[in-house]
């Protein structure tokens, strides 16, 4: 089954890193992203290079940054072949967005057409 790990993070808590420790924490994002299990993955420019676009009835309202204020930003994401979400789980436990800077990983099922 196909899963997304959606990876939010707080930036400060990056930027705080040591550059040994961001090096390292980069290292196993590259593991992670060379897993077999991996489909894709991606680093996403930060949230403040945003754009939104909202309908709002017939109108189309395009704003730029992200669509809400919180510490937390969606830094990346990565599909995942897996053979359950135990096995997601415990991928994204071991992501350095969880263990380095405790941020969140968000896991939910690709819907297959």
């Amino acid at each position: 089954m196909l899963y997304a790990m959606m990876i939010h993070t707080d930036p400060s808590r990056i930027q705080a890193l040591s550059a040994a420790d961001l090096e390292t924490a980069y290292a196993e994002y590259l593991e992670l992203a060379h897993d077999p299990r991996c489909v894709s993955f991606a680093q996403l420019q930060p949230a403040d290079t945003a754009t939104c676009v909202k309908g709002d009835g017939d109108r189309t309202l395009i704003t730029d940054g992200p669509f809400a204020d919180t510490k937390e930003v969606l830094g990346g994401f990565c599909l995942i072949e897996a053979a359950d979400l135990d096995e997601v789980l415990e991928m994204a436990a071991r992501s350095p967005a969880v263990r380095w800077v405790g941020g969140t990983i968000e896991v939910r099922p690709v819907a297959q057409s």
